[in-house]
Formats: C-alpha cells, structure tokens, sequence
C-alpha cells in the first residue's frame, strides 16, 4: 500500500508542475513586438513608463549589466538560493537551540 501511495504522490507532484505550463495562454503582442510567456515585471513597467512618458531619462543605472537574460535567470536564482539556505540555517539553529535548552531545563530539574 506504501509503495501505491508513494507513486501516486509522485504523479501528482508531475501534474502539478507540468499542468500550468499546458494550461496557459501566451499573452497578446503589445505595441508590435512579440510579448514573451514569462517576461518580467521590469520589462513590463519599462514600457509603461515609455508610453507614459516617451522622453523620461532614467535617473539611476545598473551596476552590473548582465551578458545575457540566462545569467540574469542565474544570478536571480543564486540569490533565491542563498537567501533560503540562510533562512534553513537560522530555523535550524533556533529549533535545535530551543530543544537543547529544553533539554538542559529537564535535566536540571531531575
């Protein structure tokens, strides 16, 4: 029964990835160019701010221009993946701190 229940845990951790990816429409063209399924919100606010405002000069540029949008998807990624390995740690250190108190609590008490 174990071995059922597992797969089909399995399936349906595929479906839920694989169905929104099917289910999806491609968003319509704007302003003629070709709009992309997963664009983000900068490229969106960006041309916004070019219809709005078609002389608005940028007050600010980037530090680091990325080579590519797949080593802008990698850095994104990195810092997704650190600030969440950081976050792991800092439970994992609080709830074994707290077990270890609880543990000396009891001990002392004995």
């Amino acid at each position: 029964m174990k071995r059922y229940q597992n797969l089909l845990l399995l399936l349906a951790v595929a479906a839920l990835l694989a169905l929104p990816l099917r289910i999806v429409k491609k968003p319509p063209t704007t302003h003629g160019a070709p709009a992309s399924l997963f664009a983000g919100s900068d490229d969106q606010a960006r041309d916004l701010i070019q219809s709005i405002a078609p002389d608005y000069k940028p007050w600010a540029t980037p530090l680091l221009q990325p080579a590519s949008s797949e080593v802008e998807t990698l850095l994104f990624a990195l810092q997704a993946a650190l600030g969440s390995g950081f976050i792991g740690y800092y439970l994992g250190v609080s709830t074994t701190r707290a077990r270890m108190m609880r543990a000396t609590d009891t001990g002392a008490k004995c």
